[in-house]
């Protein structure tokens, strides 16, 4: 093998450093490789549109080498394209490779990771997403719905606006409205959405905030309690909001079900912000229409989108967007800057940032 395959692939063997970071800021100490440049360039193959000064952003990052991005305009076009690339961004299924021989490095564009198949999974491609990358966005609509919720905005002054009214509910005692100050918030999955969440609830409303993570990571100082998921049963009735941010396995699928709703507190809400297949819909409905928990704040949903008919449009005390949270020139910019660093790393042999376990699927 000569050395310059070595310094392309050596960023293999540091892929469990990288796992572990998960985190785009952060450098690692360990150099696998000290790079040396190889005269053809390095092909990606995407079908994603990136602009014009996202392809030069890119490139400029990998300087001295020459990187080459092939935008496929159709699914057949990308697999024609799928002979020479050593990278792909985007998504692949297992019989893509059969089209990609050269194929080392796979970048996700989402955070979830869910479709990808056996055959990929079982591949030595190595798969890196986007983790973090859109938490600030989505942390920010979570708690702009939990205060829509909580300050009763959207259960009684919403249909008065639209009614062109405006009056008072309740009285300055009663309990139409609650303050987040001194509240327990309870999150389950502390990766990217789920941290940014808690520092925002923390900082910012002084809630006290406890969570579950099937990863053994550190403890922040603003989390009160980080357990592991086997603590989730106990947690559920104390806290007055249940934040769903875990990634979708066979472990989290329609966990936040009926079993689940009758144990929280008739007061508390519930946030999904991450996927939409980690809640039962049908159960939720019921949980907010007969009166088991006060409200929801959804950014996905199990059937995206609902149908027309679905009774959630029936329920008044819950706020919901189309899985767009995480939206905004500034996500935009952050994932250009992400994956140009990605990209960098790779062609010096450095450890990639955001490698994903395929077999747990995060």
């Amino acid at each position: 093998m000569s050395s310059e395959s070595i310094s392309r692939r050596g960023f293999l063997s540091a892929a469990p450093v990288a796992a572990a970071a998960r985190e785009p800021v952060v450098v690692p100490s360990v150099i696998v490789q000290e790079a040396r440049i190889q005269s053809e360039p390095l092909r990606i193959v995407t079908m994603y549109a990136f602009e014009p000064e996202e392809v030069r952003r890119i490139q400029e990052a990998a300087s001295p080498a020459r990187v080459e991005i092939v935008i496929a305009r159709t699914r057949e076009e990308f697999r024609r394209q799928l002979s020479e690339a050593e990278v792909v961004y985007g998504s692949l299924s297992g019989a893509d490779l059969d089209y990609a021989p050269k194929l080392q490095w796979l970048q996700a564009g989402a955070a979830g990771v869910e479709w990808m198949d056996a055959r990929l999974r079982s591949s030595p491609v190595v798969v890196t997403n986007c983790a973090r990358i859109f938490a600030p966005g989505i942390s920010e609509t979570a708690i702009g719905m939990l205060l829509c919720l909580t300050r009763g905005i959207t259960k009684y002054y919403f249909p008065q606006f639209l009614q062109r009214q405006w009056k008072p509910v309740g009285s300055p005692k009663s309990a139409d409205y609650m303050e987040l100050a001194g509240r327990t918030m309870g999150i389950v999955g502390m990766g990217g959405i789920g941290m940014a969440v808690a520092r925002r609830a923390y900082y910012g409303f002084d809630m006290r905030i406890v969570g579950t993570d099937a990863r053994p990571i550190p403890r922040p100082e603003f989390v009160a309690e980080l357990r592991d998921p086997g603590w989730f049963d106990e947690m559920v009735p104390q806290v007055d909001v249940l934040v769903a941010a875990a990634p979708h396995t066979p472990q989290t699928d329609r966990m936040f079900n009926e079993r689940v709703f009758r144990r929280m507190k008739r007061t508390a809400y519930f946030l999904a912000l991450s996927r939409g297949q980690l809640f039962d819909d049908m159960a939720l409905v019921r949980a907010l229409k007969e009166g088991w928990i006060a409200g929801a704040g959804l950014d996905v949903f199990p059937q995206e989108p609902p149908p027309s008919d679905h009774p959630i449009f029936d329920c008044p005390n819950v706020v919901m967007t189309m899985h767009t949270s995480g939206w905004g020139p500034e996500r935009q910019r952050r994932l250009i800057e992400f994956f140009a660093e990605n990209v960098r790393r790779y062609v010096h042999g450095l450890p990639l940032i955001n490698v994903v376990d395929k077999q747990r699927g995060y």
